[in-house]
């Protein structure tokens, strides 16, 4: 099963000028070849992955401590007994 779909569709475009290692060029131009597409394509894509699973940590991080019982956060100090 393929991370990447291959170019259905034309993305709307903007240009961004990044500077990237020589294995990650490398990387984008065989993975954009095996797809037949181009290594731009290919980053988007990438990116795109990225960012999604960034949304999802950031919500199970917010549910996990949501979740967590007062005293595992420091106890309320409003129900505190002396």
């Amino acid at each position: 099963m393929a991370l990447l779909k291959a170019l259905i569709k034309h993305l709307l475009n903007t240009t961004l000028h990044i500077h990237v290692g020589e294995t990650v060029r490398h990387n984008l131009g065989k993975s954009a070849e095996i797809m037949g597409t181009n290594p731009s394509y290919v980053a988007n894509e990438v990116l795109r992955l990225l960012f999604r699973k960034g949304i999802a940590f950031k919500h199970w991080a917010g549910r996990r401590i949501s979740s967590l019982i007062p005293e595992q956060l420091g106890g309320d100090p409003l129900t505190k007994t002396a």
